[in-house]
């Protein structure tokens, strides 16, 4: 499992709001570049994001699928990516002082090609991807909690 962090400045419910989201996935995922459709219910379990991998024109349409939710708190998700595998990401958020959040994501490969590569060659890729991923996450929740004129740390 590869695991990041990173601290936000804004509160869990301005990061929870573009988790919840889905036509925001592709603005913090990296390597997501393309949502086809989001399901009314998103995130609830089950709910799926329809969306396209890797760059124009060489594209592999896949979902990404709610596993579980606690608002506010934590969202699970089975994102597919055809023949390259699937993988389970867990993103939690905390407070961590006036206003601020840590979100944590965990991520484990557990189908397809992706399996059969060394955790740790995994994590030369995925971390900083994911490191990314956790910076875009937190431009779009403090730029959106700034907009809602709150109080700011």
């Amino acid at each position: 499992m590869v695991e990041v962090s990173r601290t936000v400045p804004a509160p869990p419910e301005a990061v929870f709001e573009v988790l919840a989201d889905g036509w925001s996935y592709s603005g913090w995922v990296v390597g997501s570049c393309h949502i086809r459709d989001v399901d009314a219910s998103w995130p609830q379990p089950g709910s799926r994001i329809h969306h396209s991998v890797g760059g124009w024109p060489v594209q592999l349409e896949d979902t990404t699928v709610v596993l579980a939710v606690e608002p506010g708190v934590s969202l699970e998700l089975e994102a597919r990516g055809g023949a390259l595998g699937t993988a389970r990401i867990e993103l939690s958020l905390a407070p961590d002082g006036e206003g601020q959040t840590t979100v944590r994501m965990a991520e484990r490969v557990t189908s397809g090609a992706g399996r059969l590569v060394p955790e740790s060659a995994l994590a030369l890729v995925l971390g900083p991807r994911n490191r990314e991923s956790l910076a875009r996450l937190a431009a779009l929740a403090l730029g959106r909690w700034r907009g809602t004129g709150e109080s700011q740390p």
